[in-house]
């Protein structure tokens, strides 16, 4: 027989957050030993998270912070259920590896799972192992961005939206300012609500515009009230809609969601004039849990209607 006490067992729950007749067989199979015990949980993490790997994760947060140094980070983690997110354990982890991100600046995603988090021993690969044993969910670090600079973030509906965004600064001193702050989350608000797909007319390619066009053009002529007008008056028309596809899909050009008489632009512009220095946006990105990835349609009826079989 082993030899380890109730105290040994307790001791490894509290260190592993496993359960505790994980934490008992670990330490039989161990024969008493803490550390291999701790090897062996691990061991049965990885495997639980390969058991779990077809599940489909479509659930989750995103996570999103500033750092004083003038990094921002946003990240999204991926389970099978809305309710993990209100684990604390699984935020934890969202946050310790977006801290992560922000403190090491990883290359790339595989980069970012071999890298030690933040505040922990394990890598956010081995720290998802046990997550993953703990929960007993199929869960994914899907994807990161970093900004140097000033820069802003918001997250929206606790987690369902995150959006970064990154501004150039003639004069950095202002960033730490109130006014600036409350701008920037502004903006970052902006995004997550109205999702512009650019940033501004030069961001939005060629063929995008063309196609666009071409759309316009044959509604045109399938309208009898448009196909017969001068071309020069069609063209006045494409060019006004295609404007108008610019101020709806263009974060610049967007009418801004707290004034709608002004373009985001020229709200972000006169923030600069009243600091006394110009700022214009540089760049953003927006995350939506879950957004691409083709969820599982259960019909419950069918589901229990099988297990009465």
């Amino acid at each position: 027989m082993a030899a380890f006490t109730a105290k040994d067992v307790q001791a490894l729950r509290e260190t592993t957050s496993c359960g505790m007749m994980d934490c008992k067989k670990a330490l039989t199979e161990a024969e008493g030993d803490m550390e291999k015990a701790i090897v062996i949980l691990r061991e049965k993490g990885l495997a639980a998270s390969q058991k779990k790997a077809g599940r489909i994760a479509a659930e989750g947060t995103v996570y999103a912070l500033t750092t004083e140094n003038g990094v921002g980070a946003i990240l999204e983690v991926n389970a099978e259920t809305d309710f993990v997110a209100k684990n604390d354990k699984f935020m934890q982890f969202v946050k310790d590896c977006t801290e992560t991100v922000a403190e090491v600046n990883p290359a790339d995603l595989d980069t970012l799972m071999t890298t030690k988090v933040s505040g922990r021993n394990g890598t956010v690969e081995e720290e998802l192992r046990e997550l993953i044993l703990v929960i007993g969910e199929n869960m994914k670090v899907r994807r990161f961005e970093r900004y140097e600079g000033a820069v802003s973030t918001y997250v929206h509906g606790g987690g369902r939206i995150g959006a970064m965004v990154a501004f150039n600064v003639a004069d950095n001193s202002v960033v730490s300012s109130e006014e600036f702050k409350e701008m920037g989350r502004d903006v970052a608000m902006q995004i997550a609500a109205i999702n512009p797909a650019y940033l501004d007319e030069k961001s939005v390619p060629v063929e995008v515009i063309e196609n666009e066009k071409e759309i316009i053009l044959t509604q045109m002529e399938n309208d009898e009230k448009n196909k017969n007008k001068p071309e020069q008056v069609k063209a006045k028309m494409v060019e006004g809609k295609i404007n108008k596809y610019y101020k709806e899909n263009c974060l610049v050009n967007q009418a801004f969601i707290k004034d709608g008489n002004l373009t985001v632009s020229q709200f972000v512009s006169e923030v600069g004039k009243k600091l006394g220095t110009e700022i214009t946006i540089s760049k953003f990105v927006r995350f939506e849990k879950g957004e691409g990835i083709e969820k599982r349609e259960d019909n419950f009826a069918d589901e229990v209607a099988s297990m009465m079989k």
